[in-house]
């Protein structure tokens, strides 16, 4: 099994498997900042328990931590391997005319995301990891002591028009890296032909709806702060 991984099928199939690890994550984060827009009660609810129930922090997000890593690192790699060996096929046979501009420019969009990723991660991540564990407020409760911090906290960070559009700019590049990326997983992990076709207008669907819903909450906290 081991040997299979490190095959360049096997890379390709835990590519596609880190791939929907990370879709139902972007999923599950949506359905919990969609709760912004239409209850700030419930949005806290729902943060207060992804901060502190002990499976979420200690199992899951170092899963989750290694998950992106992972397929971040391994992208990069398997589209350098790719392009490199393109470079030939292409000037025989013009093989760029037979491949969209997304499938032949993946890494350009994961750095967008990667770039993306660090900036999220200094708005929320950083700021709750001190928040918890150097200023020791384990509760999510503000200095009232009466309301949880994190919807005051999300509407905050949209205040700023640039930050706003770094997050629009971001999902864009998302939508795009999704449609050529549903795609591409499905054939790495082996589906077959008749069930792709109607996983794929799924896949559409995800790509556009998610990065779309993600846009919507941060435009509309900038305009309803």
């Amino acid at each position: 099994m081991s040997g299979f991984f490190k095959s360049s099928i096997g890379r390709k199939y835990a590519m596609a498997l880190s791939a929907f690890f990370l879709m139902f994550f972007l999923l599950q984060h949506f359905a919990i900042n969609i709760l912004s827009v239409f209850s700030p009660d419930a949005f806290n609810e729902a943060s207060h328990f992804m901060g502190t129930f002990w499976a979420v922090q200690y199992l899951l997000q170092p899963i989750l931590i290694f998950g992106v890593i992972y397929h971040f690192v391994m992208g990069f790699y398997l589209e350098i391997k790719n392009k490199n060996a393109r470079v030939v096929k292409y000037a025989k046979n013009n093989g760029a005319a037979n491949s969209s501009w997304m499938s032949r420019n993946m890494i350009y969009s994961g750095l967008a995301i990667l770039a993306f990723l660090v900036l999220h991660f200094i708005d929320f991540w950083l700021p709750e990891l001190n928040t918890k564990y150097i200023q020791g407020n384990m509760s999510g409760l503000l200095a009232d002591g009466e309301s949880f911090r994190y919807y005051e906290e999300l509407v905050h960070k949209f205040v700023n028009p640039i930050r706003v559009i770094a997050y629009v700019i971001a999902f864009v590049f998302l939508s795009l890296h999704l449609m050529h990326g549903f795609s591409s997983a499905f054939q790495s992990a082996g589906v077959t032909s008749m069930r792709k076709e109607k996983l794929q207008i799924f896949g559409k669907a995800y790509a556009i709806i998610i990065p779309l819903g993600f846009i919507f909450i941060a435009i509309y906290h900038h305009f309803n702060h």
